[in-house]
């Protein structure tokens, strides 16, 4: 799931610093949770899923489908 989150952000050409800013948290919290550190809580797991339009199923590894309602 971290590896997917951290690609994620990458493919949209995003920086740690700027979602950080949009999930409103420190870059360094949400560093954390690219590096497994710190557990994802479901209410921002939820967010990053929305963002990206992608199925929380997605973002946990469960699919490899992107698309929302497959």
């Amino acid at each position: 799931m971290y590896k997917r989150i951290r690609d994620l952000r990458e493919d949209h050409d995003l920086t740690q610093t700027a979602l950080a800013k949009i999930l409103r948290m420190s870059q360094t919290g949400y560093s954390k949770y690219e590096t497994g550190e710190n557990d994802i809580p479901t209410q921002i797991l939820i967010k990053l899923a929305d963002y990206y339009g992608v199925s929380v199923d997605y973002m946990l590894n469960r699919t490899d489908k992107k698309e929302l309602n497959s």
